[in-house]
């Protein structure tokens, strides 16, 4: 019987400490802005989408690399 008084101790000691602990810690912080979802553009040649920091624009329009930037905006059928 003692040893199961204090097992008993032992593990109300140890949940006071856990909730003492989580309420005492400090609060999470919120989530950044870079945390959140990035705003994406679609290339005006291959029509990906991609991050508006990532994509390169010109006249108006967003290309996903150097390359196709200097391609221009497709012109075929879609």
């Amino acid at each position: 019987m003692g040893l199961f008084r204090l097992l008993f101790w032992i593990a109300i000691i140890f949940a006071a400490i856990w909730i003492w602990r989580r309420f005492i810690s400090k609060p999470k912080r919120p989530r950044t802005r870079e945390d959140a979802a990035a705003p994406m553009v679609r290339c005006a040649h291959c029509g990906v989408h991609v991050p508006r920091s990532q994509a390169l624009s010109q006249d108006q329009r967003w290309y996903c690399s150097q390359a196709h930037l200097e391609q221009g905006p497709h012109s075929g059928d879609r």
